[in-house]
């Protein structure tokens, strides 16, 4: 059993995953919470302003290296000894990295061989994507990218879900492939509503030759001036994102008839489908985020928790939320 405050940790740094999360059966949770804080460990480094690229690289594969046995959890701390916490929850959790590990140590050897072998393949993708730079040169490398950090968390979940439900490892090989589309989707939904964000910490995840091809540069796509073709922009990444959300709602479609794994699975997509429909057409995407508000978050799981069974009704509520409103 895993310590108690890593749920505390979890409910810190992301209730909506805490959500999702605390929906799944006991052994099953804790396995996905510890990954999830692994994972949050990484993030926590690749995002930090202040550690300058050549570090960040240095300490995602310490991590790795971590999390393989390679290395002293204890070099790692060392590593972002300097790092001020100040309320932020990511970096408190990078802090407790030892603690983590382990909650890791107390679970199964199969469980545990997933997560290090995924999160350690993710933190290597991270600091491989660091020595490159914060730019994006073209569609392929941004799934690169995406399937670095989101892809290969498709992959790790579907794992654990066929250790857990022998009805999933029947259809596992045709669930990898959908999970990591699935994780593209959230990704892809993630860099549009951040794109502001992200270029204010100097990355631009828009593909190059996506705002090339509107007369844009990085640092043009942001600015009020271009906000039409900038909006251009935005709507052809809206395209991309809802091509792999419908891969998002076929996985979901897929799982046999098992409500906390469906449920925890849902959530997430339709979050997304929803958060996608206010930002496709919305200028706040180039000037701050756009947000999907807590009572839209708590009326999509009410509605959901009710029709989680039928891939019917949950497409038809797919459809309502991925339409766009009027700004």
């Amino acid at each position: 059993m895993i310590p108690a405050q890593h749920y505390d940790m979890l409910r810190t740094v992301s209730r909506t995953f805490a959500l999702s999360i605390e929906q799944l059966p006991g052994s099953l949770r804790e396995a996905v919470t510890v990954a999830y804080l692994m994972f949050r460990v990484a993030d926590c480094v690749e995002d930090h302003a202040g550690i300058e690229p050549g570090r960040k690289a240095a300490l995602l594969r310490l991590w790795a290296a971590a999390l393989a046995g390679r290395e002293q959890v204890g070099e790692f701390l060392k590593g972002i000894d300097d790092l001020q916490a100040d309320g932020d929850p990511e970096i408190e959790v990078a802090k407790s990295a030892d603690s983590v590990l382990g909650g890791l140590a107390a679970l199964p050897a199969p469980d545990r061989d997933i997560l290090v072998r995924h999160v350690g393949d993710t933190s290597i993708g991270m600091a491989r994507w660091q020595e490159h730079g914060p730019f994006v040169e073209n569609e392929e490398a941004m799934d690169d990218y995406m399937h670095e950090v989101a892809g290969r968390v498709g992959y790790l979940l579907t794992e654990l879900f066929a250790l857990y439900d022998a009805r999933i490892a029947l259809r596992k090989d045709a669930l990898m492939k959908l999970g990591r589309e699935f994780g593209l989707a959230l990704q892809t939904v993630n860099i549009i509503r951040g794109m502001r964000k992200d270029y204010e910490r100097g990355w631009v995840f828009v593909p190059r030759t996506v705002y090339e091809t509107q007369g844009l540069t990085r640092d043009s796509l942001f600015l009020p001036e271009n906000r039409e073709p900038a909006m251009r922009v935005v709507a052809r990444l809206a395209d991309k994102a809802e091509r792999h959300l419908l891969c998002g709602l076929a996985y979901v479609s897929l799982l046999p008839q098992n409500r906390r794994i469906r449920l925890f699975c849902i959530w997430p997509l339709l979050f997304a489908v929803r958060t996608l429909a206010l930002s496709r057409n919305n200028p706040d995407v180039i000037a701050s985020e756009a947000k999907i508000t807590r009572q839209q978050v708590s009326r999509i799981v009410t509605v959901s928790s009710l029709i989680w069974w039928s891939d019917a009704l949950l497409g038809m509520y797919y459809r309502k939320l991925a339409k766009t409103p009027s700004v």
